[in-house]
């Protein structure tokens, strides 16, 4: 198939977004709002789930997709009496730089500097940008951090991505045997088992080594998922149906839809001396089948 990838301006439910597109029929769809991926067809179906529910008026948070989640994670954090939970990134409207477009490969870079609004929330001078590269049935998402202070920058966060499953009762993801996990919902830490399954409420940090980034981790066999050892977590996520009835942006069965697999820093924050620069990334690739 011949080609050249696109990417173009465009409105998503009232958001400014980019849409990139490949000659394969790839496509991305990117908000400049919190820079948050709300779309990703790969093979004629969609990888992602956002919820029909989600409120998108440019000032709330985005409930699907990927949001990025900085520089706390959850309420953890060096300042999380003062943050919104997961940090103000995914709150906040990014600016997108000219994208490079080739045959096969699209790449966008979205960016967002302190202002007034972040510095309200949190007295720091920083750089984050989101590298998008979509290639036929892959993207990589690569979240960089510039500390632009003359301070020391601690953060914490995510790539907070929802994955989009047909039933998540009868889903499996395999590839984090054997980690350390803590289960949040009970407070207690095991040994993850081979294949996880998905039949009650579900938030378990697992402590992500190089062993994940290089093996992988699958959905039903048919996603695969990796990321970089620069995180030192991942987390699994989902709902289940008490919770998701109290949650106001999500249809009371959009639980069964998704399935949250998330390159993230729970535990530890990361500290930047003045000067200094961190990158992380989350790669997903569409598999056959």
């Amino acid at each position: 198939m011949t080609g050249q990838a696109t990417c173009r301006d465009t409105v998503f439910a009232g958001l400014p977004a980019c849409e990139l597109a490949l000659p394969t029929g790839d496509r991305l769809v990117v908000a400049l709002h919190g820079a948050h991926v709300l779309s990703w067809v790969s093979g004629g179906q969609e990888q992602l789930y956002l919820s029909p529910q989600s409120v998108m008026d440019g000032q709330a948070a985005i409930r699907g997709g990927v949001p990025v989640c900085f520089p706390q994670f959850n309420q953890r954090g060096p300042m999380a009496d003062r943050l919104p939970k997961h940090g103000f990134a995914r709150n906040v409207a990014w600016q997108a730089d000219a994208p490079d477009l080739r045959a096969d490969h699209a790449r966008l870079t979205l960016r967002l500097s302190d202002n007034a609004q972040t510095l309200a929330w949190w007295p720091q001078a920083f750089e984050l940008q989101l590298q998008i590269d979509l290639s036929s049935a892959e993207v990589q998402l690569t979240l960089r951090v510039h500390n632009t202070d003359t301070q020391p920058l601690a953060f914490s966060g995510a790539l907070h991505t929802y994955l989009a499953v047909p039933d998540v009762t009868v889903a499996t993801l395999h590839g984090l045997g054997g980690q350390p996990e803590w289960d949040s919902l009970s407070d207690t830490h095991a040994l993850a088992a081979d294949a996880l399954r998905f039949v009650a409420e579900f938030d378990r940090v697992y402590e992500a080594d190089a062993k994940t980034s290089a093996q992988a981790l699958t959905l039903n066999q048919t996603l695969r998922i990796s990321q970089s050892p620069s995180w030192a977590n991942t987390v699994v996520w989902n709902p289940a149906q008490d919770l998701c009835k109290r949650l106001a942006d999500m249809p009371d069965e959009g639980w069964r839809h998704m399935l949250c697999v998330e390159a993230a820093q729970v535990y530890e924050p990361i500290t930047l001396s003045a000067g200094g620069r961190w990158e992380g990334w989350q790669r997903l690739q569409a598999l056959a089948h």
